[in-house]
């Protein structure tokens, strides 16, 4: 027959002055009463304490060595007790920011487990991401209109922090002379300092080129294997190839290639899976148009004062 609840005979642990209690299994209770009355005492000092009592007993020693065995609490017996947990009491937030994962602490390890043990999909096809291969991308590049011009980019750094006078320096030691700082090209003989509150995003410009016509010119494709190369390997196996002729903001002003992951059927693309990247906290991982927070701020204009009104307004204020 099974145990349908758990029975406390003789609980005398802090204020509980040997009392008997039974509580019904698998379903949700409530222990109130005033303060100092025992609740704590009941529910963590010793039904808790007990039923982890048991079940770190129920281990080997050498598991015992490291978890540590908890003294038995002041009670006759329990029966019906299963290996419990118990979660800490938090102060409520309203910070928008916050919810039942990030508060629990939860929501870190589900990042983790997504970034290690998922599979990305593309999000128009829904087909597996798969890794692309150097020659995919210059064949997706020539792909582009005979005359296009093109930025072949490697990202070095993503929406962080600094001066990164580092990176700089060490791109100009490197031998390239252009780089991309937060969809700007600046030549790296200039002058300039970023501001360390801010963050950035870097891009080291590999080639500037032009799409030959017909594309199959083979001077151009070695030289386009060649940047796709050596953009791959500055930016660790990530790439961008922008087109400088469009306008900011355009649809496929610049499109990511990744030797870690891509679709191969409509040529979507991702950076290395991070846990980062299923933050909404993070800028690397939050919506664009909400930053992270489910919800987009509007005027709403059938919600405006009339016109006259505001005449109406200004015109007592004047008086």
């Amino acid at each position: 027959m099974p145990v349908d609840h758990i029975s406390v005979r003789g609980a005398r642990e802090h204020n509980l002055k040997n009392i008997d209690v039974e509580i019904p299994r698998d379903k949700l209770v409530v222990i109130t009463g005033l303060s100092g009355s025992g609740k704590s005492s009941l529910a963590f000092d010793t039904i808790y304490a007990e039923g982890q009592r048991r079940y770190v007993e129920s281990l080997s020693a050498y598991a015992r060595q490291f978890l540590g065995l908890m003294e038995k609490p002041d009670v006759d017996h329990i029966d019906g007790l299963s290996p419990a947990i118990s979660i800490d009491q938090k102060g409520s937030s309203n910070n928008p920011r916050s919810t039942v994962g990030t508060v629990t602490e939860i929501y870190d390890y589900m990042r983790l487990l997504w970034a290690r043990v998922g599979r990305p999909h593309c999000p128009t096809c829904a087909r597996p991401i798969e890794r692309q291969t150097v020659q995919q991308i210059v064949d997706a590049t020539l792909a582009y209109a005979p005359g296009s011009r093109l930025l072949l980019l490697a990202p070095v750094a993503r929406a962080k922090k600094g001066e990164h006078q580092g990176i700089l320096e060490e791109a100009r030691r490197a031998g390239f002379v252009r780089v991309r700082i937060n969809g700007e090209v600046r030549d790296l003989d200039e002058s300039f300092e970023l501001s360390k509150q801010k963050r950035h995003d870097i891009d080291i410009v590999v080639d500037r080129l032009v799409i030959p016509e017909p594309a199959t010119d083979a001077t151009a494709t070695s030289r386009i294997a060649d940047s796709v190369e050596t953009a791959l390997k500055v930016g660790q196996g990530v790439m961008i190839v922008a087109r400088a002729d469009a306008k900011k903001g355009a649809k496929e002003a610049e499109r990511l290639f990744s030797e870690h992951f891509s679709c191969p059927y409509d040529g979507s693309s991702i950076g290395e899976i991070e846990p980062r990247t299923f933050s909404f906290n993070s800028p690397h991982g939050a919506c664009s148009k909400c930053t992270g927070l489910g919800v987009e701020k509007e005027i709403d204009s059938s919600k405006a004062w009339p016109r006259r009104w505001t005449s109406a307004l200004t015109n007592r204020s004047a008086n």
